[in-house]
C-alpha cells in the first residue's frame, strides 16, 4: 500500500462527522476547556476554574442562541453549532435557543440602524427549519455519542412574550445599571452616530433573562456565544447572581473570518452560504470549503469537521498543491454534516467531472447543480445575459457583458461573446445547459 493510498484509507475510516474526536477526549479524562481550547473555540471565559470544576462535576446543561431572522441557518452560524454539537459529544447537555421573542426586540450589535420587524408567525416558522437544521448535528434523542444526554431545542418567545410590563422592569430591570449599558460599545457607537430606539436599548435585558429562566427552568449554567456577545452574556452570568444568588458561566468564541479578514458566511461573489439546499445547493456547499485559503485550513478542520487533532495535523502537514487532499477532506466533511453523505459524495463526483479537464460533463446529468427557468420566461427578450443572472453567475447584464468581453463566459464547451443574443437560439432544441463563469463557478440551467 503506498503512502498516498493508505493516508486515504485512514481519512475515509475516520471522516463523515464522526464522533470519535471529542468521544475520545471524554474517554481520555480531558476536561471541556481544554478541548474546546484546543480546537480553538475559546475566546474569553468568565470564570474558567470554576467552568472546570463544573465540568468535572458530570453533565452541563449548557445554551447557545439562533437569531431566526431568517429561513435558514448559514456558514455564519456554524461555530455555534460546532460547539453545542462538540460539548454535546462530550457528554453534556446542550439547548439550541431560538430568539422568537428577542428577535423581535432586535440585536443592534454591530447594526447601523434598526432591523426590520418580523411577524411572530414568520419567526416560528423560521425555528422550525431552523431546528431541522440542528438535527444533523445535535442528537435529540440521547445515547448516540455514548451515554449523552439529548438535546433540546426551545423558543424564548415561549416566556418572553408572556411577560408583565411592570413586574419585569421591578423584577429584573433593577438589576441593571444604564450608566454602565451607556457605556457599553454597542449602545455607545450607535448613540453616537445613527441613534438607539428604545426597543432596541432593552436587548440586553431580555437576553440576560433568557439565562435565568434556562437556569430556573432547565438548570443551565453556560451560555455560549461569539465574542462580540461578550457583554449581553456576562449581563446574564450576573443576572443570575443577583437575582438568584446562582453560578453561571459564559464561554465566547472567535469571531472566525475569511484570509482576508471578512466574517465567514458568504461566498467570494457575496452570496451567502445557507444551510438549506433549496437556498445553497450541497455541489455549491461542497465548493464553497474545497475552495478554503490555504491559510484558514487547519482552523476549519478543527472547528467544522469532528475528526481528530492528530488526523487534522497530519492532514495540514504539507503545503502548496498538497493541501488539495485536506481542503477535500474538510469539504466532504463539512457537507456530509451539513447535508448526507449521499449529497456530499454526489457533490466531489461532479465537482471531479466538471474540474477534470476532460469533456465528459453532460447538461443532461441532473446530479450538478441546477437552475429551473420556468419556458414561459424564455421569450426573444430573454438574452444569454440574463439567462447568467438567473443562474447567480453574474450580478447583472452589466457584469455579464464585461465577463464576456474578458473571455470568462462559456455555454458548454463554446465560448459566449455575445451576451445579448437570445437565448432561446443559444439553447436550440436543447432544453438544459451548462454555464460557467471563470474557471470555478458552473451551473446547469434547465428550462422546464
Amino acid at each position: 500500500m503506498t503512502e498516498t493510498t493508505a493516508r486515504a484509507t485512514m481519512f475515509e475510516t475516520t471522516a463523515i462527522g464522526h464522533p470519535s474526536a471529542p468521544i475520545l477526549a471524554r474517554e481520555a479524562g480531558v476536561n471541556p476547556v481544554d478541548y474546546m481550547r484546543s480546537r480553538g473555540f475559546v475566546y474569553d471565559i468568565s470564570d474558567e476554574d470554576g467552568l472546570r470544576e463544573l465540568f468535572d462535576q458530570g453533565p452541563v446543561t449548557l445554551y447557545q442562541g439562533f437569531d431566526p431572522t431568517g429561513p435558514s441557518l448559514h456558514a455564519g452560524h456554524m461555530v455555534g453549532i460546532m460547539m453545542l454539537g462538540t460539548l454535546q459529544r462530550l457528554g453534556h447537555r446542550p439547548i439550541a435557543l431560538g430568539g422568537g421573542g428577542t428577535a423581535m426586540v432586535g440585536d443592534p450589535s454591530g447594526r447601523t440602524s434598526a432591523r426590520e420587524l418580523i411577524r411572530e408567525e414568520d419567526l416560528a416558522t423560521n425555528i422550525a427549519a431552523i431546528t431541522v437544521q440542528l438535527q444533523r448535528y445535535l442528537d435529540y434523542e440521547g445515547g448516540q455519542f455514548g451515554d449523552n444526554p439529548a438535546a433540546v431545542s426551545l423558543n424564548n418567545a415561549d416566556w418572553l412574550l408572556g411577560l408583565q410590563y411592570i413586574p419585569f422592569l421591578r423584577d429584573i430591570g433593577r438589576h441593571f445599571s444604564v450608566n454602565e449599558m451607556l457605556a457599553a460599545e454597542t449602545y455607545r457607537q450607535r448613540l453616537e452616530t445613527t441613534g438607539l430606539n428604545f426597543v432596541e436599548f432593552n436587548y440586553r435585558l431580555v437576553q440576560a433573562y433568557d439565562f435565568l429562566h434556562l437556569f430556573r427552568t432547565q438548570g443551565c449554567r453556560l451560555q455560549l456565544g461569539g465574542s462580540d456577545q461578550w457583554g449581553n452574556i456576562v449581563a446574564g452570568v450576573d443576572l443570575v447572581r443577583r437575582a438568584d444568588q446562582g453560578k453561571a458561566y459564559a464561554l465566547v468564541c472567535p469571531l472566525i473570518t475569511t484570509a482576508s479578514g471578512e466574517k465567514m458566511g458568504k461566498t467570494g461573489s457575496g452570496v451567502r452560504v445557507w444551510l438549506d439546499p433549496g437556498m445553497f445547493s450541497p455541489y455549491d456547499y461542497f465548493q464553497y470549503w474545497v475552495n478554503t485559503d490555504d491559510a484558514m485550513v487547519e482552523t476549519y478542520l478543527k472547528m467544522f469537521t469532528f475528526l481528530p487533532n492528530e488526523v487534522i495535523a497530519d492532514l495540514v502537514s504539507v503545503q502548496g498543491e498538497a493541501l488539495r487532499e485536506a481542503k477535500r477532506v474538510l469539504a466532504l466533511e463539512a457537507t456530509a454534516l451539513a447535508h448526507g453523505i449521499g449529497e456530499a459524495r454526489q457533490a466531489e463526483e461532479a465537482s471531479k467531472r466538471l474540474f477534470s479537464g476532460r469533456q465528459t460533463v453532460s447538461a443532461d446529468d441532473d446530479s450538478l447543480p441546477t437552475v429551473d427557468i420556468p419556458a414561459g420566461e424564455v421569450t426573444d427578450a430573454f438574452t444569454i445575459a440574463d439567462a447568467f443572472v438567473k443562474a447567480g453567475l453574474a450580478k447583472g447584464r452589466g457584469e455579464a457583458r464585461r465577463l464576456a468581453q474578458q473571455g470568462g463566459l462559456h455555454a458548454g464547451d463554446e465560448k459566449v461573446e455575445d451576451v445579448d443574443q437570445s437565448f432561446a437560439t443559444l439553447l436550440g432544441e436543447a432544453t438544459a445547459v451548462i454555464l460557467r463563469a471563470g474557471k470555478k463557478r458552473f451551473q446547469r440551467v434547465v428550462v422546464s
